[in-house]
């Protein structure tokens, strides 16, 4: 029986959200993955994430994209009907792919030593764009499978969500990450304090 399920809106975010709940002590067999393309079907379905959270914790991760901050776009999308304590909806400032960027070691060793890496990603405008302009300067089987070929309609490659994916899940760590964004640390604290009301982890605060 899964104990807990994690709501995306693509492969990127997914991978990001199953690091994040092994630290808690959570491995696939407890999760229940539940992801489509786009945010769009994340907040269309709050009722849904509403009601799933009465019966196991929901863990939904989104991208804030252009939206003024954090605390308006949870209102827009929870609305007035009360938001059951294990319905965790955090967002990622402004896209998931500040959360990568920000761990310095894992970029390295999948970009190689040119570029600059930013110091505070949840700062950057646009994280996606950073981290292309990082990917032309990587080796070439990388800048094949994260930038777009000349003329593609898609901003990024086809490989983009799978090498970045194999990257989380092979050796980025949400602990190095969070010192460089606060959006991530507060995720994690949120995590954490979810582990210790469900008695997952003795969580240490």
């Amino acid at each position: 029986m899964t104990q807990i399920a994690l709501a995306t809106e693509d492969m990127l975010s997914e991978a990001v959200g199953l690091q994040l709940l092994r630290e808690i002590n959570l491995s696939p067999p407890d999760i229940q993955c539940l992801r489509k393309d786009g945010f769009g079907y994340l907040q269309s379905k709050m009722s849904n994430w509403k009601a799933l959270a009465k019966i196991k914790p929901v863990l939904l991760i989104t991208d804030l994209d252009q939206v003024a901050c954090p605390s308006e776009m949870c209102e827009a999308w929870l609305g007035t009907t009360p938001t059951p304590s294990d319905l965790l909806l955090r967002i990622a400032v402004r896209e998931v792919e500040s959360w990568v960027l920000a761990d310095h070691d894992a970029m390295r060793q999948l970009m190689g030593p040119k570029g600059k890496l930013p110091i505070h990603p949840d700062e950057l405008p646009d994280p996606k764009s950073h981290l292309l302009q990082l990917a032309k300067q990587a080796s070439r089987e990388v800048r094949q499978d994260l930038v777009k070929e000349k003329g593609a309609v898609a901003s990024q490659g086809i490989g983009y969500n799978t090498r970045l994916g194999s990257m989380v899940a092979s050796c980025w760590s949400p602990e190095r990450a969070a010192s460089r964004s606060p959006s991530l640390a507060r995720t994690r604290l949120r995590l954490r304090e979810l582990a210790a009301r469900r008695f997952w982890i003795e969580a240490s605060l």
